[in-house]
């Protein structure tokens, strides 16, 4: 069954995140190789920037606390896409969806602490090869209201 697209506009959130401490680090560390929930094993690896994991570091470097790691935003930011496919008006078979693709903007450093807002809206329902195709456009502002990540999200749902 096809998606309607007088969903097509349809918003989803705000949804509202702090990024913890812990979370990121552990986070970042894990990406690097490290194994956080066990203890690092040693010092963390040398590639991994200690903006992201060391707090004296971090207070003296560009941001004057540690930042997440980019790809931590899917965290948070994926909050309207995943409103959108369990939004039980449009019927998304979720045993047939796959994740088709993400594109993230970054429009500034994730801080530590920072407090994010995101909401997000459908903008794109359409069909090609049999398949319906699922897209939820995303934005995230700290608490000053400026776009931290932006998002676009894109859904797969397979036939029957």
């Amino acid at each position: 069954m096809a998606l309607d697209p007088k969903f097509i506009g349809r918003s989803y959130g705000p949804f509202t995140y702090e990024i913890g401490r812990e979370k990121s680090r552990e986070f970042s560390l894990i990406l690097g190789g490290s194994v956080p929930s066990a203890g690092t094993f040693g010092a963390p690896p040398a590639h991994v920037s200690p903006l992201l994991y060391d707090e004296d570091a971090a207070k003296a470097g560009p941001y004057g606390n540690l930042i997440a790691f980019p790809s931590f935003a899917v965290v948070f930011a994926i909050r309207p896409f995943s409103a959108a496919i369990a939004d039980p008006e449009l019927g998304v078979d979720r045993v047939r969806l796959v994740h088709g693709e993400q594109e993230l903007q970054f429009l500034g450093a994730l801080r530590v602490g920072d407090v994010l807002t995101t909401t997000g809206h459908i903008s794109e329902l359409y069909r090609k090869a049999g398949m319906d195709f699922l897209v939820v456009t995303t934005e995230s502002r700290n608490a000053y209201g400026d776009p931290m990540v932006r998002g676009v999200w894109t859904a797969v749902i397979r036939p029957a």
